[in-house]
């Protein structure tokens, strides 16, 4: 086992600065090499309580933030156009980075599309309900409409 430091989120691991124990595998084959993380020193104690201070400084600013944009997150819905052939069956699927694209196009601001969680694979035009973590705290729910386009 491999001790690490977040240095990103990593769905499922942690969050930046967190102190984790991960396969020595998975540590140097994915994490380390795609800058994710950074081996655990004794030094890196420091480090941990620097990318801690950053975060919960960030976090008290944006906290409001978050909560406006779910706010209007809410009452808006979402329109998503894709390829779709009779009875509504698409051609492949929905995927993250399509919704964060429609809710920015929507003039809704930005998100990210590792923080949107999907309902399952979205198959068929229709209206379905599509979860996105803003914030540690707040998580708002788009009313996305998938339609096909013309």
């Amino acid at each position: 086992m491999a001790k690490i430091i977040l240095t990103q989120e990593v769905t499922g691991l942690g969050t930046p600065g967190d102190v984790v124990e991960v396969k020595d595998g998975y540590a140097r084959n994915y994490l380390l090499p795609r800058g994710f993380a950074l081996r655990w020193t004794r030094g890196g104690e420091a480090h941990v309580e620097a990318l801690n201070a950053a975060r919960a400084a960030k976090a008290h600013k944006t906290l409001e933030a978050a909560q406006e944009q779910a706010a209007a997150l809410a009452k808006t819905p979402v329109r998503l156009e894709v390829k779709a052939g009779k009875e509504g069956r698409l051609f492949g699927t929905v995927r993250t980075e399509a919704v964060a694209s429609a809710v920015e196009a929507a003039g809704l601001g930005s998100v990210d599309k590792r923080k949107v969680v999907l309902p399952g694979h979205i198959k068929t035009t229709g209206n379905y309900d599509v979860s996105v973590r803003l914030h540690d705290e707040v998580t708002a729910t788009i009313n996305l409409q998938v339609v096909a386009a013309k």
